[in-house]
């Protein structure tokens, strides 16, 4: 049993071994690889194998080659599947596609989810008995369903932002703030511009009104630009990483954000973006820029939008019956 719950838990986190492919030279680089190969459903039997082969010296004791890499294979599998289930992207069906899935239905980092399922998995494997196991695989897949019921409820309610306010956008998502599935950062795009909120939905929603940000026009925004250059080749890159989420930075004109994230669900300032500078070389990559710094006014600001309080931006969602 504890051999059985190492080998599927570590191999579990094999895929993110990924992290680890990045260069000095080409700042991208982490970007292109990370939930690509490792990820994908059609890497699971090599990955488990090469999960295999790595336990075996030990597993030998207790379990044949085949048991190893069948365990292997149903750890590793589910590493790609929980994945997809956030809102950071990953690629399922590479090679035969670059379509990175995201299904939003959970944060990258929920502790309601992972704190109970770790919890049960131990007590599973430390006292032997599968049925903590199989409540920790309730837990989990109930609170992945509650998530699709929130993303629904979200989506709901900024659909009908987006009509109050007349707009007609060309793309709208919601996508769960950080370590919850209460609060959602709800964007969208209309003529040239994102539009971001904040959306509380719990037994009654709330809107907590954000900010508008300038959508990324490359031929006016840096018109010197060459599409030879590096820089360029950069810029089409992180295009395609972030969805065409991109956005010019509201303090800097020359970064450009993903849109998609940020510290507080109705900010619009970027998570990470990357730098251009027209004095680079044309071979000269971009660089790479993060904002990760989270004040104690920010953590204030974001523990009063989880409790639902009132904030001098934040008009109840009956407002939003009131501008139609």
């Amino acid at each position: 049993m504890r051999y059985a719950f190492c080998v599927g838990a570590l191999a579990g986190m094999a895929p993110d071994l990924d992290v680890l492919i990045r260069s000095s030279h080409d700042p991208l680089l982490f970007l292109e690889y990370h939930r690509q190969f490792t990820h994908s459903l059609f890497f699971i039997p090599v990955g488990a194998l090469i999960c295999a082969l790595a336990f075996y010296p030990v597993t030998r004791r207790a379990l044949s080659f085949r048991e190893t890499w069948i365990l292997a294979a149903l750890g590793y599998a589910t590493h790609g599947l929980l994945d997809a289930c956030t809102t950071y992207g990953t690629l399922l069906l590479w090679p035969f596609s670059q379509e990175r899935f995201a299904w939003h239905n959970v944060s990258v980092i929920d502790p309601l989810l992972t704190l109970p399922l770790i919890v049960l998995i131990i007590l599973a494997a430390v006292k032997r008995r599968p049925r903590f196991a199989m409540l920790g695989l309730s837990w989990a897949v109930s609170y992945l369903l509650v998530g699709v019921l929130q993303h629904h409820r979200a989506l709901s309610v900024a659909e009908e932002l987006v009509v109050a306010r007349g707009h007609a956008p060309s793309r709208l998502e919601v996508k769960p703030s950080f370590a919850n599935v209460l609060v959602w950062k709800s964007i969208y795009e209309f003529n040239g511009d994102y539009h971001v909120d904040a959306i509380r939905v719990g037994w009654e929603t709330r809107v907590y009104h954000g900010g508008t940000i300038e959508k990324l026009d490359l031929s006016r925004h840096f018109p010197w630009l060459s599409p030879s250059t590096q820089q360029a080749r950069d810029v089409a890159r992180f295009r395609w990483f972030s969805d065409d989420w991109l956005a010019i930075d509201a303090t800097d004109p020359s970064v450009i954000v993903d849109a998609r994230f940020s510290q507080l669900p109705q900010s619009t300032e970027g998570l990470w973006g990357i730098g251009l500078d027209q004095q680079r070389g044309d071979q000269e990559p971009i660089a790479w820029i993060t904002n990760r710094q989270t004040s104690s006014a920010d953590l204030a600001l974001f523990y009063a939008l989880l409790a639902g309080k009132d904030l001098d931006t934040t008009p109840p969602r009956q407002a939003i019956e009131s501008l139609r």
